[in-house]
């Protein structure tokens, strides 16, 4: 994971949303967001240029100051966010937290899903 200050603006984002952290332990235990269903819709559109398997979504996010690459994965028929500890921690966001997110669906270019190396 890439963290990074600026200089990517909120004009490079596709989607701005709100959502509530919330604990999810399965299948490690983590931090998500839940997706609104209009931006699931958005995502869905876009996800067909730049999923590389599994119903996984590769996304540039803004959280306050930070901006990183991470990937949606899909849940009960939307997408959650992850949200990493080096992010909540960077950004003081806590369990139950309604948090202003910025999201662009970022094609991978035949990258692995760790970022690294080809996928073919």
């Amino acid at each position: 994971m890439t963290l990074r200050h600026g200089p990517a603006t909120l004009a490079d984002m596709d989607q701005i949303f709100s959502a509530e952290l919330f604990e999810w332990r399965g299948p490690a235990p983590f931090y998500w967001l839940m997706l609104p269903e209009d931006v699931c819709e958005c995502v869905r559109v876009e996800a067909r240029r730049a999923t590389y398997g599994w119903g996984v979504v590769p996304v540039s996010v803004r959280i306050g100051g930070t901006d990183w690459e991470t990937s949606l994965l899909p849940r009960e028929g939307g997408f959650v966010l992850p949200v990493k500890k080096t992010v909540r921690q960077r950004e003081r966001i806590i369990e139950g937290l309604s948090v202003a997110v910025a999201l662009q669906v970022v094609p991978r270019g035949g990258r692995a899903a760790n970022g690294t190396g080809s996928t073919m």
